[in-house]
């Protein structure tokens, strides 16, 4: 069977999943339990093949090798999903809160990289492990962005308070793009013989991001145009599907920033054409249309992340600086959250659990996964650990991903729910006043 039968196959899994969830319980979430599920299904698979049974395990690990993970999201449906998720971005909230998420996608960011990088080398170097210090940052690059594809599905799912919800999906969307380029630029430099100079690196960043800016702007204008110079319903649409298609690609073949690209693109078109270019019919079968593609590429995409953990190969000693990674990114998140909010935070009055939701609430996803993936094998082997950096680094990403999305997930509901709380009690609401406070904020 080629690449295309097992992809049909795990898709239709997915959603048979989504379907069974929804039954059962209406409130756990869909990417949720297809991650679970599938992660459940990987670790039976890994059990039958070590008590010699079935040999389930080798047939699962060949069909996800055969699966390029890096390949199908980053230079795949990542558009897609960012494009989708950016569609949701109203802009007269984004223009309200335009410091703060440029401010998180770009300090709070380049921040996390260096914090997680400097603290996994100095623990390594307690233990005696010598990792060089750029394979630490690089680990640092892919997961200090949260994962707009994992935010998107979870919090919007969860209506919280919009101007917290946009703080938390604007700067998911906005440091996804910026964290590809610091990964680019510190993978170039570990792996692709560019010198670490400042001007190098710097020409670099700025390529990629100020270059994925302005082109997404270019076909997101270009599109506009031409979708309200047609009044045919259904060629509008199919419209829309070059950006994340041909847009995304020529993106990264000019070497500018697709993720980027696709984001701005995405706020243009349903931010101005939404409620311009076309027909009152059109827009809502637009609406319809990208909330079903992005809700089948979630589940597609998530059922992936739970059998990527048969690519894994740890040794023991390993296993500790995995566990450890999680607490790491953890603090390195707040910390790097915190600072600048402190700032902010005496020109502005910010929902109580405005710090809070923005560390736990950054969850990580495939994209970090598919990062992880890009490393090549065999580059630097680790003594003390046993491993090869590119299963230490997968270890650890996968770790933090399975994390994020089972424990953080989970569990940050509770915190959403508070703070809806206390926008009832300021403004002296009941009831009925929670859907009104929802829609003012």
């Amino acid at each position: 069977m080629n690449i295309y039968t097992y992809l049909c196959f795990l898709a239709t899994i997915a959603i048979l999943i989504s379907f069974i969830t929804q039954k059962i319980n209406d409130n756990i979430q869909y990417t949720i339990a297809i991650t679970a599920t599938s992660m459940f299904g990987s670790l039976i698979f890994v059990l039958l093949g070590y008590f010699n049974w079935f040999n389930l395990d080798d047939i699962a690990i060949k069909l996800v090798e055969r699966i390029d993970f890096k390949d199908f999201l980053l230079n795949g449906i990542l558009g897609f999903l960012l494009f989708a998720g950016a569609l949701g971005i109203k802009l007269p909230v984004l223009k309200n809160q335009k410091w703060e998420i440029a401010t998180f996608a770009l300090f709070s960011t380049f921040a996390s990289t260096f914090f997680i990088g400097f603290m996994i080398y100095g623990i390594s170097q307690l233990f005696g492990w010598h990792i060089d210090l750029i394979y630490c940052i690089l680990f640092g690059a892919l997961i200090s962005p949260d994962d707009p594809i994992a935010v998107l599905a979870i919090i919007k799912n969860l209506k919280a308070p919009k101007r917290l919800a946009m703080q938390v999906e604007g700067e998911s969307l906005f440091n996804d793009g910026i964290g590809l380029v610091i990964f680019t630029t510190v993978f170039a430099v570990a792996f692709g013989g560019q010198e670490p100079t400042v001007s190098g690196i710097l020409h670099l960043f700025f390529q990629e991001a100020l270059g994925g800016i302005a082109f997404g702007f270019g076909i997101g204008l270009l599109a506009h145009y031409l979708i309200s110079a047609t009044d045919d319903g259904s060629l509008e649409i199919l419209l829309t599907l070059t950006i994340p298609t041909a847009g995304f690609m020529l993106a990264n073949l000019l070497h500018v920033s697709g993720a980027l690209a696709m984001v701005v693109a995405g706020i243009l078109i349903g931010n101005w054409t939404r409620y311009t270019g076309f027909s009152k019919q059109s827009r809502h079968y637009f609406n319809h249309f990208w909330e079903m593609i992005d809700h089948f590429l979630n589940s597609l995409l998530f059922i992936l992340i739970g059998l990527a953990i048969l690519l894994i190969h740890v040794s023991w000693q390993g296993l500790i600086l995995i566990a450890l990674a999680i607490p790491i990114c953890l603090i390195c998140r707040y910390v790097s959250v915190w600072l600048p909010f402190q700032v902010m935070k005496r020109y502005r009055k910010y929902n109580p659990y405005t710090l809070q939701v923005l560390t736990w609430g950054a969850l990580r996803g495939g994209l970090a996964l598919a990062m992880a993936l890009s490393i090549p094998m065999g580059q630097f082997h680790i003594e003390g650990l046993n491993m090869d950096v590119r299963d230490l680094i997968l270890g650890m990403t996968y770790a933090v991903v399975t994390f994020s999305i089972l424990v953080q997930g989970t569990t940050i509901e509770n915190m959403i729910r508070k703070s809806k709380e206390i926008i009832i009690r300021e403004r002296g609401y009941a009831g009925i006043g929670l859907a009104k406070s929802e829609n003012k904020e």
